[in-house]
C-alpha cells in the first residue's frame, strides 16, 4: 500500500523538550487493539494529555493552542522501549510529518520511515537552538527539504544536515512502500533478467 508522498515542508513546531520519551508513553499498551491505523492520533501521549476523569491537562503542549504544527520536536532518545508500529501511526495520525530529536531508537525510526513520517535526528546543539527559539517565539518555522536533507530554523537561518537511508528516501519522495519500490525497478529488473539468458 503507497504512503503519502514527502519532499518538503514548512511548518510551525509543536515543542516536547522531554528526554527518554518511550512507545508506551506515546501510545499507552490499553489502545493497540485497533485493527486500522485510524483514531491512534486520538490517544497519542493519552496520559500525558488527560487527566483521570479524561479531561484535558492544560499544562500539557499538546493541548496548549500556543503551539501547533505538523512538526513534533522531543527530547533525546525519543521512540525507546518496546516496538510497536502504533508509536508512528499515533503521530502521524495527530497530523505531524515530521518528529525532530537529537537521537531515536532504531526499532522507532524504521516504524516511521515505513509509515511516511519522517524521522530527523539533529545534533544536540541544534535541537537546542530550536527549542531556545520556539520558546521565545512560538511561531518559529522550520523547514525541512528531504531532498537535500537538510533541517533550517527559519529565524536564524541555522541549518544542519540530517541522514536517511537512501532506500527511504526515495520510498518517502516516490510515497512507495516495499512492494511499490520493487515495481518501480521492473525495467531494470527485466533487463538483469534478460542479460543473465
Amino acid at each position: 500500500m503507497a504512503t503519502k508522498t514527502f519532499q518538503y515542508i514548512q511548518s510551525s513546531i509543536v515543542p516536547l523538550s522531554v528526554e527518554n520519551i518511550d512507545t508506551d508513553q506515546i501510545i499507552p499498551a490499553r489502545f493497540l487493539k485497533a485493527t486500522t491505523r485510524d483514531g491512534f492520533g486520538d490517544n497519542l501521549f493519552r496520559d500525558w494529555r488527560y487527566d483521570a476523569n479524561n479531561q484535558p491537562k492544560v499544562d500539557f503542549v499538546l493541548n496548549d493552542p500556543t503551539y501547533s504544527g505538523k512538526i513534533l520536536v522531543a527530547g533525546k532518545n525519543f521512540g525507546c522501549g518496546s516496538s510497536r508500529e502504533h508509536a508512528a501511526w499515533a503521530i502521524s495520525d495527530a497530523g505531524f510529518d515530521v518528529v525532530v530529536s537529537s537521537f531515536f531508537a532504531d526499532i522507532f525510526k524504521g516504524n516511521a520511515l515505513n509509515n511516511g513520517l519522517l524521522p530527523v535526528q539533529v545534533s544536540d546543539t541544534f535541537l537546542k537552538s530550536i527549542f531556545d527559539e520556539v520558546y521565545k517565539n512560538p511561531k518559529t518555522e522550520l523547514e525541512v527539504d528531504l531532498e537535500k536533507q537538510t533541517i533550517t530554523i527559519l529565524a536564524t537561518g541555522q541549518q544542519e544536515k540530517f541522514e536517511i537511508n537512501a532506500y527511504k528516501k526515495a520510498c518517502l519522495i516516490n510515497g512507495y512502500d516495499d512492494i511499490d519500490y520493487i515495481l518501480s525497478q521492473k525495467e531494470q529488473i527485466e533487463v538483469f533478467e534478460k542479460a543473465r539468458n
